[in-house]
């Protein structure tokens, strides 16, 4: 069954899918392969995207965190740069987050409720000049449900059974279970070439090669990325400047001046109070996201294994004066895990106002007369501005002492929380990236063993088995109603008990220079995309 006839279905499936945020998604999908299907192996969708020898320029606001193997990188500056350099069989444009062809060369193909079949884009190859075939396909896959791999997407594809390949150009999935939304949820998984990722895993994380329309130069830390184009790709978006660079200005201010002075032709998290300054010579426009900064504890350490502790910090938080003062009001204090405007917003049960009396009574409660501990926070500039205000606030609770210390990324998770030397920490944090249906938001944080078991180790309470049971019971059924209602259930419990859980969802500013880039949108995500990008002449 193609995904057209999926969403003319009628019944409780047309339901679930216009419940997951997927059915305008679907009808755009079957539109667009209509309008606009990639290029067959000619190469002449490739020589139509050129556009000289210019080059793209981006400042970058978050570091080089992690490698760029798409099995387990997650930073977003990296994840960023594998929309361009890797391909999946579908793939969510970064602006828009419609599905598109990518290495599949065909709507994904039903044959039954539990199996699924993809035909391979003809003459798709990889960077190094390999052909793109089903045995890297099939492998790409069981790579990231591979339980030894720890692959941080394993928890967005839990229903397939197993990939195989169907002569020279078909790659069959079997299903564990009927799930409406395979057709757009591969798109996490992108494809790579066996005989390299295979051979050195931690090579090809450093000095990666996919099949997208720009491939890595260089990379390096605190400094640049640098690709250039990869004049053999087929596929809808091919390379629009024959290089492209993104510098990784950390600091605020230098991402500032970049833009103002024309050395890059975009930039990221335009800092708030910037906004209205570059607005005057170029374009600036905020976009609402998921995009959360969110409290995560250690819960297997006293006291914030009780959860009137962790309660109590959220109700010590001022959240709508930091949002006025840091923010100048570009984000919106969390009533749920998701935005107000987000398709399946549910308010939760439990909703954190500011309100030091209510800590002081939660502790009291827990038996906690005092409590003194060290905040971890990134140190990503808005976060930056945040994180003294979030102090400020908890320091006003009596018996309350709390200190700060800013990391970088790499160092916050692969020094600190991934090794459990950790208390409390306040980070952002935006799935939304991967898509946006409610069963891939809450799978991001809450399923499987990396957030709740690794790193903030919540996996042996009876909450969070309830957790793991409804999210199942929601991704399996094909009821609105149900679906809704399992939802709503993990919501509420993660917001009462609060292992992690979102102060507040913001709005993301992007600038640039509409005078030099052309086709170029602002993402709902952190992050850049040049995908269908071209200089202006």
């Amino acid at each position: 069954m193609s995904l057209s006839d999926l969403a003319a279905k009628e019944g409780s499936r047309r339901n679930f899918l216009k419940v997951s945020g997927l059915m305008g998604a679907a009808a755009a999908f079957s539109a667009s392969i209509a309008a606009c299907s990639g290029p067959s192996s000619s190469g002449a969708g490739a020589a139509s995207g050129g556009a000289g020898a210019d080059t793209l320029e981006a400042g970058i606001s978050y570091a080089l965190s992690t490698g760029f193997d798409p099995m387990t990188s997650s930073g977003a500056t990296p994840y960023a740069a594998n929309m361009h350099i890797f391909e999946g069989l579908v793939d969510l444009h970064p602006a828009t987050r419609e599905p598109y062809l990518a290495l599949a060369a065909e709507e994904p193909k039903q044959v039954d409720d539990t199996t699924w079949e993809i035909k391979l884009r003809s003459g798709a190859k990889f960077h190094n000049g390999d052909d793109v075939t089903v045995k890297d396909v099939v492998y790409s896959f069981e790579r990231v449900l591979d339980t030894k791999n720890a692959s941080l997407f394993a928890q967005f594809v839990p229903f397939i059974k197993s990939v195989k390949a169907k002569g020279k150009d078909t790659v069959v999935f079997t299903l564990k279970y009927a799930f409406p939304l395979f057709p757009t949820r591969i798109s996490v998984v992108k494809v790579v070439p066996e005989k390299v990722a295979k051979a050195d895993q931690a090579g090809f994380d450093a000095k990666p090669i996919g099949s997208g329309p720009y491939q890595l130069v260089s990379a390096t830390k605190d400094d640049k990325i640098v690709f250039k184009k990869f004049d053999d790709y087929n596929g809808k978006y091919p390379a629009g400047a024959k290089n492209m660079t993104w510098y990784l200005l950390s600091d605020a201010a230098a991402r500032v001046t970049a833009a103002e002075s024309g050395r890059v032709a975009a930039i990221e998290d335009v800092p708030y109070l910037d906004v209205d300054r570059l607005k005057a010579k170029i374009k600036v426009e905020s976009v609402q996201s998921f995009g959360l900064l969110f409290l995560m504890f250690n819960c297997t350490q006293a006291p914030f294994d009780k959860k009137e502790v962790r309660q109590a910090l959220h109700y010590g938080v001022d959240t709508d004066t930091i949002i006025k003062t840091a923010l100048l009001g570009n984000a919106k204090a969390a009533t749920s895990y998701v935005q107000e405007t987000h398709p399946q917003y549910i308010k939760a049960s439990t909703v954190y106002t500011y309100d030091q009396a209510k800590a002081e009574s939660l502790l009291k409660e827990a038996g906690v007369t005092s409590l003194k501990f060290e905040l971890l926070t990134t140190d990503t500039s808005w976060v930056k501005d945040v994180a003294p205000l979030i102090l400020e606030s908890w320091n006003k609770i009596p018996g309350v002492q709390v200190t700060m210390r800013n990391l970088q990324s790499g160092a916050l998770y692969g020094e600190n929380v991934d090794t459990g030397k950790y208390s409390v920490v306040v980070a952002p944090g935006d799935p939304s990236v991967f898509g946006n249906d409610m069963d891939l938001l809450l799978s991001w944080f809450y399923r499987g063993d990396v957030w709740p078991k690794n790193r903030f180790h919540w996996d042996k309470t009876a909450a969070n088995k309830k957790v793991q049971a409804k999210l199942d019971e929601a991704a399996k059924t094909d009821d609105e109603a149900k679906a809704k209602a399992a939802w709503g259930e993990i919501i509420n419990t993660v917001a009462e008990e609060a292992p992690l859980y979102p102060i507040f969802h913001r709005q993301l500013p992007t600038a640039w220079d509409e005078n030099k880039l052309d086709g170029f949108q602002p993402l709902p995500t952190t992050g850049v995309s040049f995908v269908g990008v071209k200089p202006k002449a």
